[in-house]
């Protein structure tokens, strides 16, 4: 029963991707049809990130009263009932609506089954579970190429989508009962001590934890400023035309897919240290693909690698939280972690977008070499604290 357990949780990674890419690959076309500002995309994505900062910081109330399972469930479909919304928007403001239900259930995902498999699964499973979150951030923008290529119309991307996630919720709340038979007195005991409530005023008075906040914000704003400009890149930079780059866009969510499967089996030999630390090294390296003037194919490789680079270090980062500052914490300052990330994907690709309106879509690259050294300078700020 553990087992599949597991198995349900994957699933609800596999939802929690399928929305995420959607944007970015189809605002090329969003933004000429409607007459858009380029930049409005990332405003988008800042009301979505917001959202999902409400319902992160919320995860510890929502976990006593409903339960794991239930909050699962229901966000799946409050991601559905966005999706519906965004295939039938016609105006900036529809946009804006439907991103509420969308980036509420999205957090609420995300917050609980983050804490749940840290707590209770081996390193290896923290990879794989975000390796589901790649696959279907990395379907998605075929969804949508499909779409523009084959219908001609951008509002079936969103639609089929959110059919597939209207299929799950119904699967979800089908399988509420094995997360109450999964559940062993010993696990739930652990869950309930884990699940100890922290202030944010506690949280932030923990050692140490500021700079592993910030390390987060600064890795999650470099993940989702890349897969969400990607396409425009390639369309505005690159010259291609903008349903070859709205499947091409999903470059970054492939190099991130396949490279949490491999950082499972490497979790087994190497610490979450090693990994951020190998996860750093391979991301300057494809930024330094996409910034040098070679043929567009290097820049494809290097949307690849960046990637592969981003894989071990989001589930790396949150699997070392419990070890690092405690189980009995881990939901508490979990919660707060990943508020942190959504303030990343709220306000950093919108910055960007007003950067790039004024200086060009050429220094997205750039742009994400500033986030990477930000990450890696708070990263090892903690990792020298915790050595001494």
């Amino acid at each position: 029963m553990y087992g599949l357990l597991l198995v349900i949780i994957y699933v609800s990674f596999v939802s929690l991707g399928l929305p995420d890419s959607l944007l970015g690959s189809s605002w090329p076309v969003v933004q000429e049809e409607l007459s858009l500002p380029f930049s409005a995309a990332g405003v988008i994505a800042m009301v979505i990130s917001l959202c999902t900062v409400a319902s992160s910081l919320s995860s510890d109330f929502l976990i006593r009263r409903i339960g794991t399972g239930k909050i699962v469930a229901i966000s799946t479909l409050l991601t559905a009932i966005g999706l519906v919304g965004f295939a039938f928007s016609s105006r900036l403001w529809h946009f804006f609506v439907w991103a509420l239900p969308y980036g509420l259930g999205a957090g609420s995902i995300d917050a609980v089954l983050n804490n749940y498999v840290a707590l209770h699964y081996k390193s290896q499973h923290m990879s794989w579970l975000h390796c589901m979150w790649g696959l279907g951030a990395s379907l998605s923008p075929y969804i949508m190429s499909f779409s523009l290529m084959r219908l001609s119309e951008w509002r079936w991307g969103y639609g089929i989508v959110a059919i597939l996630q209207g299929v799950l919720a119904i699967l979800l709340f089908c399988c509420l009962p094995i997360w109450k038979k999964g559940a062993t007195a010993e696990e739930g005991a652990k869950e309930e001590a884990a699940g100890a409530s922290l202030s944010l005023k506690s949280v932030l008075a923990i050692p140490g934890v500021k700079s592993w906040f910030l390390a987060f914000f600064a890795y999650c704003a470099l993940e989702i400023t890349a897969c969400l400009w990607a396409s425009s890149y390639l369309v505005e930079v690159r010259g291609l035309s903008a349903e070859v780059a709205s499947g091409l866009a999903s470059l970054c969510y492939i190099g991130i897919t396949v490279g949490r499967l491999i950082n499972g089996f490497l979790s087994m030999k190497l610490g979450d240290k090693t990994l951020i630390r190998m996860g750093a090294g391979i991301l300057s390296v494809g930024i330094l693909l996409v910034i040098l003037p070679l043929p567009t194919p290097f820049a494809l490789a290097g949307l690849l690698v960046i990637g592969l680079g981003c894989a071990p270090v989001y589930p790396c980062v949150i699997h070392a939280t419990p070890i690092l500052f405690g189980r009995e914490r881990s939901q508490s300052i979990i919660g707060v972690q990943l508020s942190c990330a959504y303030l990343g994907f709220s306000f950093m690709p919108p910055l960007f977008g007003v950067i790039a309106e004024h200086l060009g879509v050429g220094v997205f690259p750039w742009y994400l070499f500033v986030l990477l050294a930000l990450m890696v300078i708070t990263h090892e700020a903690v990792q020298a604290r915790f050595r001494k």
